[in-house]
C-alpha cells in the first residue's frame, strides 16, 4: 500500500467524496469521487489522477454553481424570471409546522388519496454561517396528505447525529463533502475526511417503512404520521457494514412474478476498481436478490435505468488533483475538470446476476437523470438528459447568482445500444432545457407513451424550471403549462387515478415556488391536458426551500 502524503492507499479507498459540479441548466450533478492513478507508475510526486465516476443528479430546481457567476441581471430583454427573485427560494426554512391547508385556488380532486412525501435541504446556514452549496444542507422531509378532498401538511427536519451536533454547537462542525468548509481556514479542515449523513435527497415508502435517503450511508427511518426520526435503518439486515443504500431507486411493477419490487444500489470503490451491489426487495421490504460486480475505475451513480433483464448506468470521465482538497484549501468539487477526449461509458449489468457485464462507449459528454429505458429485439433504449459538458465549479461561488445564458440546456437524448452489433447510438429527444423526468409507475422499464419533465418557460436556451412540460411518444404532441415569472418549479410526479383508462389518466403534482409572494404551492394538473392549468393550487403559509426527490403513496399518514 502507497502512502500518500501520510494517507495510505486503504484510506483513499474508503474516501468517498460526494462533490458538485454545477451544469448548464436546472440541477447539480454529484460526483462520488475516489481517485485513480492514470498509470501504474508510483504516486510519488503525482497530482492528477485520472478519475471515472458517475454522475449523481439531484434537482433544486435551478443550478446553483456555473462557470460564470455575476450579480449583475442579464443582458438579455425577454428573459422569463427574475433572478433575484429565483434565489430567494435558497433561505433556509427553520420552522416546523403541521396544519390542514385552506388557502385553495380551484379544488382538490376526491379521488386523489394518499401521501406525497419530499426531501430537500431545509437548512442553507448553521446559526447564520452560510453553508458554500445547497447539497451541504440537513434533510428537511415534507409530507402532504390528501384525504376525501382536503389537504394536510406536515414537515420536519431529519434529526441525524450531523444535524443535532450542530445545532446544539450552532456552528458548523462538519467539513460539507460539496464544498462547504469549517470556521478556521485551510488548517481547520486539512486532513479531516468525516462527513455528516444528511439524509436530504430522497424520501421513500416501502416495506412498512419511511426511509430518508443520501448516497454516502445508511437509510434514516422516520415514523410516516409524525415524521419523527427514529434513526439508521439497516433494512432488516440487509445492508451489511460499510454499505450504503443508493438515494434513486427504481420500482419493478412486475418484477417479482407478477408484483412490484425495488431495486436499488450501493457503489464500493477499491482503489483501481469499483463494486456495483445490486439489490432487490419485495413489497414486504424482504430481500430477493443481492449481487455484486466488479468495473474498472471508479463508479458513483446516484439515478440508473431498469428494464426487466438488466441494470443500466452511465459513467463519465474528469481529471482531480487532490491536493487543494487534501490541504483544506479548497473543497473537493474545485478541485475536478471535465476531460472531454474520454467517451462516455453504460454499463449494463444483467439482473439475474450470473450474466457477464457489458461496457458500451459513446460520445463524450455527461449523462444525469434517466426518464426510462425499456428492451426491444436485441436493442436497449434509455431515454437521459444530457449535457454537452461539465463545467468547473469556481472557488468562492455564490451558487445564489448564476449567469444561465452563458451555458448550454440539459435536453433529453435516446441511446439506443445494439447488443449483436456492440454499437451505441443516440438521438435528441427534446430540445427545450429540461430536467427530473417522471413516467407512470406501471411503465417503469417498458416502452411507454407519456413523459412528464420539468422545463423552461422559453422554447430555447437554458432557465430555470418554471414549467411542466408533457410529451406524447405516439402523436408527438407536447402540452406545457409554465408558472413563469414568479413561480419556479421542482421535480413533477404523476399519480394515476383509481381505476384509470389511459396511461395519462390521473394527476401531475408539481411543488411551485412562488417569488412574488415568497411562499410555495402544492399544484394539481389534469395529466391529460396540461394547457388548461391546475385544476387545484394549494398555497402553504410558507416556502419549501428547492428541493431534491420524492415519491407517492397511496397510504393516508395525515391526522387521525
Amino acid at each position: 500500500m502507497t502512502d500518500w502524503l501520510g494517507i495510505t492507499q486503504t484510506n483513499f479507498d474508503n474516501l468517498w467524496l460526494l462533490v458538485v459540479i454545477a451544469n448548464a441548466s436546472t440541477l447539480v450533478p454529484l460526483l462520488f469521487l475516489g481517485w485513480l492513478p492514470a498509470s501504474d507508475d508510483s504516486l510519488a510526486g503525482r497530482t492528477d489522477y485520472t478519475l471515472h465516476a458517475a454522475l449523481l443528479t439531484i434537482e433544486i430546481g435551478v443550478t446553483p454553481f456555473m462557470p460564470s457567476l455575476t450579480t449583475e441581471t442579464a443582458l438579455s430583454t425577454n428573459l422569463s424570471y427574475d433572478r433575484q427573485g429565483w434565489s430567494r427560494g435558497y433561505e433556509s426554512q427553520r420552522h416546523e409546522y403541521d396544519y390542514w391547508i385552506d388557502e385553495i385556488e380551484g379544488e382538490i380532486p376526491p379521488e386523489l388519496q394518499g401521501t406525497w412525501f419530499r426531501n430537500g435541504p431545509g437548512l442553507l446556514d448553521i446559526n447564520g454561517q452560510r453553508i458554500a452549496h445547497p447539497f451541504d444542507g440537513d434533510g428537511m422531509v415534507s409530507a402532504i396528505g390528501f384525504h376525501k378532498g382536503r389537504a394536510h401538511y406536515r414537515n420536519r427536519f431529519v434529526r441525524t447525529e450531523g444535524f443535532q451536533a450542530e445545532q446544539k454547537a450552532g456552528k458548523i462542525l462538519y467539513r460539507g463533502v460539496f464544498g462547504t468548509q469549517k470556521p478556521g481556514g485551510w488548517l481547520a479542515n486539512a486532513f479531516d475526511f468525516k462527513h455528516k449523513n444528511i439524509a436530504n435527497t430522497n424520501i421513500i415508502y416501502w416495506g412498512g417503512k419511511l426511509l430518508a435517503l443520501w448516497e454516502a450511508a445508511k437509510p434514516h427511518r422516520l415514523d410516516p404520521h409524525s415524521l419523527e426520526t427514529l434513526g439508521l435503518d439497516n433494512l432488516d439486515g440487509i445492508l451489511q457494514e460499510g454499505d450504503a443504500f443508493a438515494a434513486h431507486p427504481r420500482v419493478d411493477p412486475t418484477g417479482n412474478n407478477g408484483k412490484p419490487c425495488l431495486v436499488n444500489f450501493a457503489i464500493k470503490p477499491h482503489g483501481l476498481s469499483s463494486t456495483i451491489i445490486i439489490f432487490e426487495l419485495d413489497l414486504a421490504g424482504k430481500l430477493l436478490r443481492r449481487h455484486a460486480h466488479s468495473i474498472g475505475g471508479f463508479a458513483f451513480i446516484h439515478d440508473f435505468a431498469i428494464t426487466p433483464n438488466y441494470c443500466i448506468f452511465c459513467q463519465n470521465a474528469v481529471s482531480f488533483n487532490p491536493l487543494p482538497f487534501l490541504l483544506g484549501m479548497r473543497g473537493a468539487g474545485e478541485c475536478i475538470e471535465f476531460q472531454p477526449q474520454q467517451p462516455a461509458k453504460i454499463i449494463v449489468i444483467p439482473r439475474n446476476g450470473s450474466e457477464p457485464v457489458q461496457i458500451y462507449e459513446t460520445q463524450s459528454g455527461f449523462i444525469f437523470h434517466h426518464a426510462n429505458a425499456f428492451e426491444e429485439a436485441s436493442s436497449i433504449y434509455i431515454d437521459s438528459i444530457c449535457y454537452e459538458k461539465l463545467p468547473q465549479v469556481e472557488p468562492g461561488a455564490d451558487f445564489r447568482q448564476v449567469d444561465f445564458d452563458a451555458l448550454a440546456p440539459g435536453q433529453l437524448w435516446r441511446f439506443e445500444i445494439n447488443r449483436n452489433g456492440q454499437t451505441v447510438q443516440r438521438q435528441l429527444l427534446e430540445s427545450r432545457c429540461c430536467e427530473f423526468p417522471f413516467v407512470h409507475s406501471r411503465r417503469v422499464g417498458r416502452p411507454y407513451r407519456d413523459l412528464f419533465i420539468g422545463a423552461a418557460d422559453r422554447a430555447r436556451g437554458n432557465a430555470p424550471l418554471q414549467a411542466i412540460l408533457k410529451i406524447d411518444w405516439m402523436s408527438g404532441e407536447r402540452q406545457l403549462w409554465s408558472a413563469a415569472p414568479q413561480g419556479f418549479v421542482s421535480e413533477p410526479i404523476f399519480v394515476p387515478r383509481p381505476g384509470a383508462a389511459s396511461e395519462d389518466d390521473g394527476w401531475v403534482l408539481a411543488l411551485v415556488y412562488d417569488s412574488e409572494h415568497h411562499r410555495s404551492d402544492v399544484a394539481i394538473l389534469d395529466a391529460r391536458d396540461l394547457n388548461k392549468g391546475p385544476v387545484g393550487r394549494l398555497h402553504l403559509k410558507h416556502h419549501i426551500p428547492y428541493g431534491l426527490h420524492g415519491s407517492f403513496t397511496p397510504d393516508w399518514f395525515g391526522p387521525q
